[in-house]
């Protein structure tokens, strides 16, 4: 399979990941199935690892979005990456090579909220050493 027709699929994919077949073949310049047999193999390979919307935290009523770096013991790395994944507040979560282990995004119903979430779960975890939030406050692309 091509690499250019994969990352033409990819780029129609992460520009909006609600396109149909048809819109993403007509953007990509490929026929459906072809569409359909590239996003089969993405999908088996773990390259796409879902579908998911973007949200402007400005225009999220009565919604709290905050980017937390996390930092964690280095021997309880995977417990804690564990126990993040299954909290419900935690909307995404990444490994991070910048200032901090983890990146997770958190949701809550508002900054009190989010607070509440940072202290009472992710604080609590065994191995978490610190927790910094940053409040998302308009999305500008």
């Amino acid at each position: 399979m091509s690499t250019e027709t994969e990352d033409r699929i990819l780029s129609v994919l992460e520009d909006d990941a609600q396109a149909s077949y048809a819109e993403i073949a007509e953007r990509a310049d490929v026929s459906k199935p072809t569409v359909r047999k590239y996003i089969n193999k993405l999908e088996s390979e773990g390259v796409i690892v879902g579908y998911s919307a973007d949200v402007d935290p400005k225009k999220l009523s009565e919604k709290s979005i905050a980017l937390v770096g996390i930092d964690a013991a280095s021997e309880r790395y995977i417990e804690v990456t564990g126990e993040l994944q299954e909290k419900a507040a935690v909307e995404a979560l990444y490994a991070s090579s910048g200032d901090h282990m983890l990146m997770a995004e958190v949701r809550a119903s508002d900054g009190d909220a989010v607070g509440d979430v940072i202290r009472e779960e992710i604080l609590s975890i065994e191995g978490v050493e610190a927790a910094h939030p940053s409040f998302l406050q308009e999305r500008l692309k």
